[in-house]
């Protein structure tokens, strides 16, 4: 067993990175006021080599001849960056994913609303999106440009009810922890009505399982309520499956993690979006913690309705 953090021997991010096939490159953003200076300071504490708001059009040049492992690199990005467009860093992103010898992570920090405007409150800082306006018209301006990008991110941690030194502890835990296996999970629930997210690396789907949308009071609730999961779960079909499961992710990650993969994403979809794929993705990421994985779930049809936000940190 790893040392606990702060031993003598404890594993940072850096030793990890030397242990994996090639660079590894984190993109941090988010909304103004979610952490991303904090985030970005405690990755060069970690062993990250660090680079505020670089223009997006010197990332390829900068990444250019990574043929050969070194420091760990942290790009922090927002929507005052020369350059920066959503597309502009979804694309970066995303053909980092296909460069041999590179492994790019894009990591959104998010924050509630009123949290993010009590801090520009707090701080009495115009928002940098409105310099001669109000704080909500910046916050509205930025959280609209950051939508797309939020939606793609490979980590995603919400910082409304962290602490500096918190969200310190979650960035240790993903990027340099004692517990730090060299894999992130990310396990993510969704409706097959709006279409599979982008970037999942498996996909499981639960639309053979008991539908509770059909059960009249189990309609308004979701997968996460006791009631609908234990409706789910009474499916003869489900603890057949839930055991191939186990028995094939337990057998792949650890491979995956010796090919030198940092980053695996998890889908399980339904009908709706609420229900089956909710409770199977949240008895998945249970799993998978108990092993001792690193695990962030999201339920992407929730988040939509607001009905959840980051719904598990993953601990």
């Amino acid at each position: 067993m790893a040392p606990p953090p702060g031993d003598e021997g404890a594993p940072t991010a850096g030793t990890q990175a030397a242990g994996r096939e090639g660079q590894v490159v984190v993109f941090v953003t988010g909304p103004s006021g979610a952490g991303r200076s904090t985030a970005i300071r405690a990755l060069e504490d970690l062993g990250f080599e660090v680079i505020d708001n670089l223009p997006l059009s010197l990332v390829p040049r900068l990444l250019q001849g990574t043929d050969t492992p070194g420091r760990p690199l942290a790009i922090g990005i927002d929507a005052r960056t020369r350059g920066f467009s959503p597309t502009a860093l979804a694309e970066t992103a995303i053909a980092l994913r296909d460069v041999p010898n590179l492994t790019g992570t894009l990591l959104y920090l998010d924050c509630a609303d009123a949290v993010l405007l009590r801090r520009f409150s707090e701080t009495r800082r115009r928002h940098p999106l409105a310099p001669d306006g109000s704080a909500e018209t910046g916050l509205a301006r930025e959280l609209a440009l950051l939508h797309p990008l939020r939606e793609m991110a490979d980590i995603l941690i919400d910082t409304t009810d962290l602490t500096p030194h918190d969200l310190k502890a979650e960035l240790q835990r993903w990027f340099g922890g004692a517990g730090m296996q060299g894999l992130a999970l990310s396990v993510v629930s969704f409706s097959y009505k709006r279409g599979i997210p982008g970037g999942l690396d498996i996909l499981f789907d639960m639309r053979f399982l008991s539908n509770p949308h059909w059960i009249p009071e189990l309609r308004p609730m979701d997968g996460r309520d006791p009631a609908v999961a234990a409706h789910v779960k009474s499916d003869p079909l489900f603890e057949t499956f839930f055991s191939r499961f186990t028995g094939l992710i337990s057998d792949l990650l650890p491979a995956y993690r010796d090919e030198g993969k940092a980053y695996l994403s998890v889908g399980f979809g339904c009908t709706g979006g609420q229900h089956r794929s909710v409770c199977v993705a949240e008895a998945a990421a249970k799993r998978l913690e108990l092993a001792g994985w690193p695990v962030s779930i999201r339920h992407r049809e929730l988040e939509r309705l607001g009905r959840s936000a980051n719904a598990r940190k993953g601990k």
